[in-house]
């Protein structure tokens, strides 16, 4: 699933806490990075059992996930939950976009809850 986020946190140091959060959920990261302009990609991979702690930690690590990614995360958890004998231990893939902005910015503009 692709997934969009906006953070004020420091690209760096934010791909560095993702990538441990997310290995320390059990999930692997298959590819990360960023550019000069502060646009971080990250693919990951979990089992689907995980989804609640892989959502958990994004939204810990400082991620303003976009509302399409918060619902897709919704739904793959609420499934899971449901099917969780059937379906935990399949591999959930995420392929996540994150721009980071300083938090000046951020602080300064208005929050519309919209990404």
């Amino acid at each position: 699933m692709q997934m969009k986020a906006v953070s004020a946190e420091d690209p760096s140091r934010l791909v560095q806490s993702l990538t441990g959060a997310i290995l320390a959920c059990g999930g692997w990261v298959l590819s990360r990075g960023a550019n000069d302009t502060g646009l971080i990609n990250m693919l990951f991979e979990f089992e689907r059992r995980s989804c609640v702690d892989i959502y958990s930690v994004l939204v810990a690590a400082g991620l303003e996930l976009s509302p399409n990614g918060h619902l897709r995360l919704t739904e793959l958890c609420q499934c899971t939950r449901s099917q969780h004998r059937d379906c935990g231990a399949e591999i959930a893939s995420v392929d996540l976009e994150v721009q980071t902005y300083p938090a000046e910015i951020i602080s300064a503009a208005p929050c519309t809850g919209r990404v």
